[in-house]
């Protein structure tokens, strides 16, 4: 988890210095167009990986509440 929290975190300092970077540039080259085509495929990647994030933790909660109403119901069964 810190693993993809860090990755996360660096992810999103590159998409930040990223802009900062190009404005110094007034005339778009081959290199800087490069640059911005890498740097909208960082940002779906990064949006991708949120919802991928979000996702697995709603299917986490989800098996939690289960697990919680089958304990229930078991202790129920057992009365």
């Amino acid at each position: 988890m810190g693993m993809n929290l860090l990755r996360h975190g660096t992810l999103v300092a590159l998409l930040l210095a990223a802009p900062l970077a190009l404005t110094a540039c007034d005339n778009k080259g081959p290199a800087e167009r490069a640059g911005e085509k890498i740097d909208d495929a960082a940002e779906k990647a990064a949006d991708k990986l949120e919802e991928a994030r979000d996702k697995a933790g709603e299917a986490v909660d989800d098996l939690r509440d289960k697990a919680d109403e089958a304990v229930e119901k078991a202790k129920e069964d057992n009365k």
